[in-house]
């Protein structure tokens, strides 16, 4: 008796164990292939960053970044600059803790190129070359940086500096301090018009 009643126990605790496992194993699929679909029902396809000055600097600005299929559009304007070029970088981090800027890192490069043009072959991901200000200190962006996603750079941040990039001196293109820093961060998405 006491035999029959341990393989019946046995073939119970296989019988709820087996279904057990079926049905974690059907909760783990559909929670993956729910957060696929998630993840790409939500990628990010415009950024938005609001430059402010750092320390000392009254460059102010504001830009959108656009996923198109060729890689990422930047638009807007940067306002209060010197007239002439100056160096226009997407950096590692969106840290803005620094007054000078420099706690944004360095260029976002995850590829370990080195510095160079933003239509260079090799180049880090994150060189968007110089921006152009007019003698009244506006300069209008409109960069297209072919091959970036911009859901690896939301987060990060964009910075304009003092002077030109040389788009050849290491680490950075030798464009002098940090006059503006902003965070990419994920734009609110226009609801379309009820018709």
């Amino acid at each position: 008796m006491l035999k029959k009643m341990t393989t019946l126990g046995m073939t119970f605790c296989a019988l709820v164990g087996m279904s057990l496992i079926s049905t974690s194993a059907h909760a783990a699929d559909d929670h993956k292939h729910g957060d696929h679909d998630h993840a790409h029902a939500h990628m990010p396809t415009e950024g938005v960053v609001i430059l402010r000055s750092t320390k000392g600097n009254k460059v102010r600005g504001r830009l959108v970044l656009k996923q198109v299929k060729s890689g990422v559009r930047v638009t807007g304007r940067v306002n209060n600059l010197t007239p002439g070029e100056h160096g226009f970088h997407i950096h590692e981090f969106g840290d803005l803790r620094a007054t000078d800027g420099k706690s944004a890192g360095g260029h976002f490069n995850p590829d370990g190129h080195d510095h160079g043009s933003p239509d260079a072959e090799h180049r880090h991901a994150g060189d968007l070359g110089n921006i152009t200000a007019d003698s009244e200190g506006v300069a209008k962006v409109d960069i297209l940086q072919k091959g970036l996603k911009l859901h690896f750079v939301i987060g990060r941040s964009i910075v304009v500096h003092a002077g030109k990039d040389d788009l050849k001196s290491q680490p950075s293109g030798d464009a002098g301090p940090r006059v503006a820093v902003g965070v990419i961060g994920i734009a609110q998405m226009k609801k379309p018009a009820k018709k």
